[in-house]
């Protein structure tokens, strides 16, 4: 093989994993995916990129991987789009001497109770709360700030986020999740849940590379007791002292926490006029999110992070002034996707402004309400001149992908006729 190459351990399934490697190649690098399955990322056959089996859990195996590969070419760089492995991807890094994140920093952020601690002692604006390693510590807990929202110390894209109304809610899910040993990768979980303040004000994330701020995104979120996220507008409108008290919050969060090298994603809500944090993720963002921001504003954040990994410093820079606005399709109750789902897809697709729609599940396939990401269907992308342009465009194109899905209890009736 000839050329440098830049190691991928793992990927996010969906979204800008398949980006990451695409920006690599446009950069004059090979980029080679480590995966102890690489079968469960379809893109990675579809485009053609190499995969390495390694068990990327072992730090051992990594480092041996790794060294193979620089046998064949030199290693410019190692990153990853899954936010369950940035601490995986910086350790290796550091071990290669290569550009990245503290892998100290990233272990201690990934931890969500060690965040909260970090973030309080740094007068940072947190939620209230309390870490706990058994059920009738959870409802002690919660017993003077109920509601409250129960949910892992590790974990992403609101997997196991639950808002619990009363102490027989906060025991039953406290002791689901305490149940779990390993998350839906197979990683091994603490024993350890958070139960901490419900906050009811609107809710954002921000979007820092480096040390500085750059842009605010408005975050939609779903039905309760779930926190699945189904909407975001970039950039946020907002009146300029919030946007600077979210900007000031979020870029003090990333330096208490030791970080400050590439990407981070930090989601907080408005509590009256004070930003508090909810979560510091050590990543680029998720959710469509990268995309959005190129589309509205010019700025590349996966070529950006890519760039980083390979040790050319750079500085996103803004070069538009557009908005845009992504709808995740979802819904509320059983049913199934239409055998031909074209006729959804087109309607979607012909609403002005609306750029891209996408589906995510097969045709005929059963469905039901999200409880996390993974519950999401497909997505609408609208792109305007004026952010409520942008978010109209986005709600009327998801409207009309919802005609993919069919009811099950239509389906049963039809069946039974």
């Amino acid at each position: 093989m000839s050329g440098r190459l830049l190691l991928l351990v793992e990927s996010n399934t969906t979204g800008t994993g398949r980006l990451f490697a695409r920006r690599a190649a446009e950069l004059g690098v090979v980029p080679v995916l480590l995966s102890a399955d690489p079968a469960r990322y379809p893109y990675a056959a579809e485009d053609g990129l190499r995969t390495v089996v390694v068990d990327t859990s072992d730090p051992d195996r990594l480092g041996e991987a790794a060294t193979r590969l620089a046998a064949e070419a030199p290693i410019a760089g190692v990153l990853t789009s899954s936010e369950y492995y940035v601490p995986a991807a910086a350790a290796l890094a550091s071990r290669l001497r290569l550009p990245g994140p503290s892998a100290d920093a990233v272990r201690a952020c990934r931890d969500k109770a060690e965040q909260r601690r970090v973030l309080a002692a740094a007068g940072v604006g947190v939620p209230g709360f309390a870490v706990v390693s058994t059920a009738d510590a959870a409802v002690s807990a919660a017993a003077t700030r109920l509601p409250v929202v129960v949910k892992p110390v590790q974990g992403s894209g609101s997997l196991g986020v639950r808002l619990c109304s009363d102490p027989d809610e906060v025991a039953e899910h406290a002791r689901a999740l305490l149940a779990a040993t390993t998350n839906e990768r197979g990683v091994a979980t603490p024993g350890r849940i958070l139960v901490e303040e419900y906050l009811t004000g609107a809710e954002f994330s921000v979007e820092v590379f480096g040390t500085e701020a750059v842009v605010t995104v408005a975050k939609h979120v779903g039905p309760l007791p779930a926190f699945v996220e189904v909407g975001h507008d970039v950039p946020a409108a907002l009146p300029a002292d919030l946007e600077r008290e979210l900007r000031q919050t979020a870029v003090r969060a990333v330096a208490a926490l030791g970080l400050g090298w590439g990407a981070a994603h930090v989601e907080l809500r408005l509590d009256g006029p004070v930003a508090k944090v909810i979560e510091v993720n050590p990543r680029l963002a998720g959710g469509m999110i990268p995309e959005l921001v190129r589309r509205a504003c010019g700025i590349d954040l996966v070529r950006a992070q890519v760039l980083a990994a390979l040790g050319r410093a750079t500085h996103p820079e803004r070069a538009l002034y557009g908005r845009a606005s992504i709808r995740f399709l979802t819904t509320d109750r059983d049913g199934i996707l239409a055998p031909d789902l074209t006729e959804a897809v087109t309607r979607a697709g012909a609403v002005p402004g609306v750029v891209e729609t996408v589906l995510y599940r097969a045709p005929g396939e059963p469905v039901g309400p999200a409880a996390d990401f993974r519950g999401r269907l497909g997505h609408v992308i609208a792109v305007a001149d004026h952010p409520a342009e942008a978010a109209e465009a986005a709600d009327r194109g998801v409207a009309a992908l919802t005609g993919a899905i069919t009811p099950a209890s239509l389906d049963r009736q039809e069946a039974l006729t």
